[in-house]
């Protein structure tokens, strides 16, 4: 990172940034990045506020944005020197969010192809597939489409939407 971006961070912000080095993040997995992109975040988040009140109360006593700029370049480089951090978590991030997704991808095709196998044993014969379309069974009870409990909802319904429109045709 740029000497002049660590210059404008204080001890503990120095330390956040030097957990986002390359070297650092090799060593963590997926919710340790995780956590760290966490920190990072808020600690961006943080900076940015303060940027932007502090720009915004400055405005009106230098009289427009342009005059104001200037006295606000320490803040504004601490939130480049966080972007840049997370920039870099976000990215390992990503990483190890595809490889976790391949992974689990790999073990789901394998637990697949372990039951399909399963399923036709030699001296046993595979199961018959069923011919023409399947019908969903009836719903009854709770599920069933029109029940008590839905009748009285969709009567409800039709009448609050009958109110809002007789007070809308009455204006």
């Amino acid at each position: 990172m740029n000497k002049t971006l660590l210059a404008a961070l204080n001890d503990s912000e120095r330390l956040l940034v030097a957990e986002t080095e390359t070297p650092m993040l090799a060593l963590l997995d997926e919710d340790e990045a995780s956590a760290l992109h966490t920190r990072v975040l808020r600690a961006r988040n943080k900076a940015q506020g303060l940027y932007r009140r502090g720009a915004a109360g400055k405005v009106a006593a230098k009289g427009g944005r342009g005059k104001a700029r200037p006295e606000n370049t320490l803040t504004r480089t601490k939130v480049e020197a966080f972007e840049e951090a997370l920039a870099r978590v976000s990215q390992r991030l990503a990483v190890l969010a595809r490889q976790a997704a391949r992974e689990l991808r790999e073990e789901r095709l394998a637990a697949a192809a372990a039951a399909k196998a399963g399923a036709t044993k030699p001296g046993k014969a595979a199961p018959a597939k069923a011919k023409g379309r399947t019908v969903a069974p009836k719903r009854t009870g709770d599920r069933s489409l029109r029940s008590p409990v839905s009748e009285k909802q969709r009567a409800g319904s039709q009448g609050a939407n009958a109110r809002w429109q007789s007070k809308r045709d009455g204006r």
